[in-house]
């Protein structure tokens, strides 16, 4: 089978796709309030830049806000009926007019998402933990103005109405099942994922938010099927494009910076490798569960030497990219043709 990828520069709020095109959406947009975002925001919103100019942490939160709610609407209009958003946001704590505070940046985007119609669902908290010893805030070891340590994102998980219908016994959705263990560690409302797994240079990392490839591909992998298209429109440097791209999905991304857009391209090119060892990562991994516990399997899995533990895991098909071809100049598009894993 074959998918295709899209980055396109530009801005997200000018997003034109057709209703209902989009089969998922994974993202994580600029964090309002953290200030290596301050300059972009007040490129776009007049009244964020003068919010921060005066010191009005209020305001600045609200206009920053008020951009990504444009960005939201554009995404509930794209996404079909029983279709699922995944926005991975962090709060952000800062000094702004005098005052310490929190800015909770994922309260505000579940305000955002439920105005533009969308449904939450239970949500995750993605820890993240640093081993800096100097990553305390405060006074340190003196009472009482030190502050619990910030190592923690939300996914926030919203759906377009009701859940999404299947025929019965549909190929695509079965060969996409995922092993048992892995439902219990995934569907569990925390991670922890360190904030790593790619390298940047060139310094595009300082301009990007990107996270770790392992949040998008689990996200990719509960809420799609092989063949289905995820959107991205905070795209960076492509994270959720790769994961489509290694998991057999097609994507769309839009992304404001031309040099990060660029960057998808070398991703793409490294995806027939990467998603060998992945799959055969995953095989692994699985069949070690198994082999700690043999009674848990009840079931032989159709294409693979290994036992499973639900009947909806036979038919399970681990995808791979046999190729990656670039097709045209702009926007940059590549096509990926896909094989099962053997």
């Amino acid at each position: 089978m074959e998918t295709t990828h899209e980055m396109q520069v530009g801005d997200a709020r000018d997003l034109e796709l057709e209703a209902g095109s989009v089969d998922l959406v994974v993202t994580s947009p600029p964090y309002p309030m953290v200030e290596m975002w301050d300059d972009g925001f007040a490129a776009q919103s007049p009244a964020a830049a003068a919010a921060l100019e005066t010191g009005d942490g209020d305001a600045a939160f609200e206009a920053m806000h008020a951009l990504l709610d444009d960005v939201w609407g554009r995404v509930a209009d794209a996404l079909r009926p029983g279709g699922v958003a995944a926005v991975v946001v962090g709060d952000a704590t800062r000094r702004l007019g005098g005052s310490f505070r929190l800015y909770p940046n994922h309260a505000r985007v579940v305000e955002g998402l439920s105005a533009a119609g969308l449904q939450q669902l239970p949500g995750i908290v993605w820890r993240k933990p640093t081993n800096s010893s100097a990553k305390f805030m405060g006074s340190g070891t003196l009472p009482t103005n030190a502050y619990a340590t910030l190592e923690h994102e939300h996914v926030l998980l919203f759906r377009n109405g009701d859940t999404r219908s299947f025929p019965p016994n549909d190929e695509d959705r079965y060969a996409s099942a995922f092993f048992w263990e892995e439902r219990n560690e995934w569907f569990s409302d925390c991670w922890e994922v360190r904030g790593a797994g790619q390298t940047l240079d060139d310094g595009r990392r300082e301009r990007s938010g990107a996270f770790p490839l392992e949040i998008p591909l689990r996200l990719v992998r509960m809420y799609s099927v092989r063949g289905d298209t995820v959107l991205d429109p905070f795209a960076g440097t492509g994270t959720t494009a790769t994961a489509a791209l290694l998991e057999a999905r097609s994507s769309v991304g839009v992304e404001r910076d031309p040099e990060l857009v660029a960057a998808f391209e070398e991703r793409a090119a490294e995806a027939p490798t990467r998603s060998e060892e992945i799959a055969e990562d995953r095989l692994r991994r699985h069949r070690e569960f198994v082999a700690d516990d043999e009674r848990e399997a009840d079931y032989e899995a159709d294409h693979y030497d290994t036992r499973v533990v639900t009947a909806a895991e036979r038919g399970i098909r681990l995808s791979t990219v046999a190729a990656v071809e670039r097709v045209g100049e702009a926007p940059l598009r590549v096509v990926a043709t896909h094989e099962s894993f053997r």
